[in-house]
């Protein structure tokens, strides 16, 4: 979609900080968000890239000045509230009184602590072993679909109209696009595009140097 959180070349928003020694987590707080995160995925209610859109949600002036896990805090509670797994009047009243009575959902897919390490090893596989026609091979020229979508794309905005080479065909995935927003997988080839930096960021960048993204049928037209 269209959002703050597609800020792939834009200006203005200050140098990365790199912190020496970074932890996997600054505060506790943050492992919980993620052990949540984890445990209500589990539950099958929605998928990885629903989660995704979850996030991108967020309104633009919270989401910058949002940090990592405050974004998919927010993500999740929104989550949780629309499947109806969490009421809204709870979650009120646990921001009141953390010991407010919480209403158990007798949901039949828990994630249990013997079952957690299993699962991380395992991840999650978006390829597909179906038998799909390719529409592009190595070699041709291609050209990104100019879109402007309210739901979640995986196409990110500086390649959007920019024509491009096909690198390599990934094989056959599940669709981001449409799997984010609950229709299906639709499962297609997978492709490495080469950009120009020049197609992207205009003549004054080195003829040298090149982007490479990762794109689904659905993104493309031949040139």
């Amino acid at each position: 979609m269209n959002g703050v959180h597609d800020m792939g070349g834009m200006h203005g928003f200050g140098p990365v900080e790199i912190e020496p020694d970074e932890p996997w987590f600054h505060h506790e707080w943050e492992r919980r968000v993620l052990a949540l995160t984890l445990a209500a995925g589990f539950l099958g209610e929605w998928n990885i890239d629903t989660s995704r859109h979850a996030r991108e949600r967020m309104p633009g002036a919270e989401y910058l000045a949002s940090t990592y896990y405050e974004k998919w805090l927010w993500g999740l509670e929104r989550l949780l509230l629309e499947r109806g797994l969490v009421p809204q009047a709870e979650l009120d009243a646990r921001l009141r009184d953390t010991a407010a009575p919480v209403r158990r959902t007798g949901h039949p897919r828990l994630l249990t602590a013997e079952n957690v390490e299993p699962l991380l090893k395992k991840g999650g596989n978006a390829r597909v072993n179906e038998t799909v026609p390719a529409r592009f091979a190595p070699g041709d020229r291609v050209v990104a679909h100019n879109i402007n979508p309210t739901g979640h794309t995986r196409l990110p905005r500086y390649a959007r109209g920019r024509a491009g080479v096909v690198d390599r065909d990934h094989g056959v995935f599940i669709f981001a696009d449409s799997h984010a927003m609950g229709h299906g997988p639709q499962p297609q080839h997978l492709y490495s595009i080469r950009f120009a930096a020049r197609e992207l960021w205009g003549p004054e960048v080195s003829e040298r140097d090149a982007v490479y993204v990762d794109l689904w049928e659905a993104h493309l037209d031949a040139a």
